[in-house]
C-alpha cells in the first residue's frame, strides 16, 4: 500500500491537484457517496441485495481520495491498516465482536 500511496502523492502534485485537508475529506466524503449512491440504485434501496453492482473505478476513486488525505494528514496509510487489523482481532478475541461497544 506505501507504493500506492506514493503513487498518488506524485500524481497529484504532478497534476496540480493541491487542496486543504478539509477539500480531502470532502472529496473522499462524496466519492463513498458515489459508491452508496451505486449501491441504492442497483438493490433498490436495499430490497434486492443480490442485485448489488458497485462500479469499479467508484472504489478505486474512494482509494485515491482516501490515500491522498492520508498524506496529508502525514499518515502512513499501510501503518494504520495495520494498527486498525491488530484493534479488531483484539476486540475479537477479547469479546467475540469487531465492534467497539
Amino acid at each position: 500500500m506505501k507504493n500506492s500511496q506514493e503513487k498518488v502523492e506524485q500524481f497529484v502534485e504532478e497534476n496540480n491537484l493541491g487542496g486543504t485537508t478539509a477539500f480531502r475529506i470532502l472529496d473522499l466524503a462524496s466519492e463513498i457517496g458515489e459508491i452508496a449512491s451505486d449501491a441504492t440504485k442497483t438493490t433498490d434501496y436495499g430490497s434486492n441485495e443480490n442485485d448489488l453492482k458497485v462500479k469499479e473505478d467508484e472504489i478505486g476513486d474512494a482509494f485515491f481520495s482516501l490515500l491522498a488525505l492520508a498524506s496529508d494528514l502525514g499518515i502512513d496509510a499501510e501503518e494504520a491498516l495495520e494498527k486498525s487489523i491488530q484493534k479488531y482481532k483484539e476486540r475479537i478475541e477479547n469479546s467475540g465482536e469487531p465492534g467497539s461497544s
